[in-house]
């Protein structure tokens, strides 16, 4: 009962007792001026126009703030009155698990949401490197890849890099409802609006829903929102971190968190540097990449899954380059494996988990080293076999590649077994034992 009047109380205060009016003073494309609002206005503030079109300042200047609205600036006239609403903050609630949330904490799902006691700033300052904890120990993930060759430790930071159609999607959702977690956060970051039904109830499920929270903005919203979801998201996954808990958060994806940023910034009056895009969006891609991981002494963890696109498996494109160098290891999806039907289309000798060898015991180190010796001699005489080039006995390694190969490819799309990671290292193990 205490905690239904604090939450009333929290959205009581939350009501502004007086509001600060501007007026339009010039309309351009996507962006209007400002003035009146003095002092009082901050860069980054929310603002409404006309009651009825939100925005936020971009850039303040002697003559007023410039302001890039979320929708069409049609109908918008000089004089048209400005509401200064604030500082762009996120108060989440443990009441939100289970539920669907726009980037502004909003209800999508038709239910009431309750706003929590504590406002976070959307773009807060990563937990000092000096104190935070070192990564934590292996997690269950109910995928036998990840159990064993590309373990994932509790605090981990991954990518997961694909192009569209190889069933990206899918593996977050396995990962949502098999990664051992208090709670998981889920960004769709400017997704098909028809999709997002789709993946709460077919992709997800009754159980991956019932332990997450989904803050979504589709591909028809604004730049700002867009950008905004996954700023939105890992404050909610602070919220969580702060109180002890482990989240799992996923973020589908960071190229589309990428290219919001870059329509944001130029319209503020950036330039186009790095493969088009503006030189702010590394810091903006760094940032949010560090406030996840290990909180310090008395909070929880992040283990954060970042997925990106990569046209045609490019892993030097700009955005897949720039997130690669923060993560803690980085899973490739190729195309060429799913369309032979092994689905997760994990490409293993191009993948990484900075984790190892940490993460493991001797044992199963030298199992990972095998199997991965076995891919490789696979990979380097694929093509002199199905070409009927190869001659058996002129290579040990490539004959046992031959021989283990299909049973270690199959392995690759297998479900954990109960047992977990003791069982998928003992399926692994009795593979490899093959003569």
């Amino acid at each position: 009962m205490g905690h239904i009047f604090d939450t009333l109380c929290a959205e009581i205060s939350a009501v502004a007792v007086s509001n600060l009016l501007g007026r339009v003073a010039e309309v351009s494309r996507g962006t209007v001026l400002v003035s009146g609002l003095g002092k009082a206005v901050r860069q980054g503030d929310r603002v409404l126009i006309g009651n009825r079109l939100a925005g936020e300042v971009l850039n303040l200047t002697a003559s007023g703030a410039l302001v890039l609205t979320e929708g069409p600036p049609e109908g918008l006239s000089i004089g048209t009155v400005v509401e200064l609403l604030g500082a762009t903050t996120l108060a989440p609630d443990n009441s939100w698990i289970g539920r669907i949330l726009d980037p502004y904490g909003r209800p999508m799902d038709g239910k009431p949401l309750f706003r929590g006691l504590k406002a976070r700033a959307l773009r807060a300052e990563a937990p000092p490197a000096a104190a935070r904890r070192r990564m934590g120990g292996r997690l269950s993930s109910s995928i036998a890849v990840f159990d064993t060759l590309l373990p994932l430790v509790r605090g981990q930071r991954i990518g997961l890099f694909a192009g569209s159609g190889v069933g990206k999607s899918s593996l977050l959702a396995k990962f949502a409802r098999g990664v051992e977690a208090d709670v998981v956060v889920i960004a769709l970051i400017g997704e098909r609006g028809r999709e997002l039904r789709e993946f709460v109830e077919r992709v997800l499920g009754p159980e991956g829903m019932a332990r997450s929270v989904l803050v979504t903005a589709t591909s028809d919203q604004s730049a700002l929102a867009r950008r905004r979801c996954a700023l939105a998201a890992m404050t909610v996954a602070e919220h969580f971190r702060a109180q002890g808990l482990h989240v799992l958060l996923l973020a589908d994806s960071i190229t589309r968190f990428a290219e919001a940023h870059r329509e944001v910034a130029l319209a503020s009056g950036e330039t186009a540097a790095l493969g088009g895009y503006p030189p702010s969006v590394q810091q903006a891609i760094m940032s949010l990449a560090e406030r996840a991981g290990p909180g310090p002494e008395g909070e929880g963890d992040i283990t954060a899954v970042f997925s990106v696109l990569v046209a045609g498996s490019d892993m030097e494109e700009t955005i897949a380059d720039i997130l690669r160098g923060v993560l803690d290891g980085h899973v490739v999806l190729d195309r060429k494996i799913a369309e032979r039907g092994r689905y997760p289309a994990i490409d293993l000798l191009r993948s990484v988990s900075r984790s190892l060898p940490e993460a493991a015991t001797a044992v199963e180190n030298d199992l990972i080293a095998e199997a991965r010796q076995i891919l490789g001699a696979w990979d380097r005489a694929e093509m002199m076999i199905q070409a009927g080039l190869y001659a058996k006995g002129s290579d040990p390694m490539v004959d046992r590649a031959i021989k283990i190969w299909p049973a270690l490819d199959a392995f690759l799309a297998k479900s954990a077994p109960e047992t977990g990671v003791e069982g998928s290292f003992a399926q692994l193990s009795a593979l490899l034992l093959q003569r």
